[in-house]
């Protein structure tokens, strides 16, 4: 047995896990604005964003805010799962613990952010997107942000705060949420400890 999928995931690795996913993010996204044909100018212009920015999450040194990321990839006539396609695992129906891809869509600050780990790392066909949702102590998710289809979690670890529409729950260890994704809808981790969520939404949407 291969003891290393079971080995927890230190600080440092999720870094360096998180370093390559933006160098990853950022290879495509360029990738698919030459394609289009377009200058960073012009597709900062229109997703609404700056110039130096774009170049940054371009380069990996920076990661765009899942708002943000949206914005591009409708500029760019794609969409977020094609930015973050992984290859599937042993036949595309088990993925082992410490070897799922691990991604993030906000900017870290202080330590504080999300870090989304794949259940169901993307592929073609799939009609679930799953992830396990890490929020640091401090962190919250960018938006709020509405889109077509549904969404379920269960709140594995950690105290968090989910606002959909005008009404917000403080959710604990145990709790479970659904709601229509198109409602306005954004969480933050109000807890002292990391929290983590396990959340399936349809149709995937990034």
């Amino acid at each position: 047995m291969d003891a290393s999928r079971n080995t927890p995931r230190t600080a440092a690795t999720l870094t360096g896990e998180t370093d390559r996913a933006s160098a990853k993010l950022g290879l495509k996204l360029r990738l698919s604005r030459q394609t289009k044909g377009l200058t960073l100018k012009e597709l900062a212009l229109r997703a609404g964003c700056s110039e130096s920015l774009l170049s940054k999450i371009e380069n990996g040194k920076a990661s765009p805010s899942l708002p943000m990321l949206h914005r591009l990839v409708e500029v760019l006539d794609t969409n977020i799962g094609r930015m973050f396609e992984e290859v599937d695992g042993e036949e595309g129906i088990v993925f082992r613990a410490g070897h799922r891809p691990l991604i993030a869509l906000d900017p870290l600050r202080q330590g504080e952010g999300i870090s989304l780990e794949r259940v169901i790392p993307y592929s073609a066909g799939h009609l679930l997107q799953c992830n396990i949702h890490h929020i640091d102590a401090g962190g919250a998710s960018a938006g709020p942000i509405r889109h077509a289809g549904e969404e379920v979690g269960y709140v594995i670890a950690g105290e968090i705060e989910l606002t959909v529409g005008e009404r917000a729950f403080q959710l604990s260890a145990g709790d479970s949420f659904v709601f229509q994704s198109e409602r306005p809808h954004h969480y933050r981790n109000t807890g002292a400890e990391r929290a983590s969520i396990f959340w399936v939404n349809t149709p995937p949407t990034f």
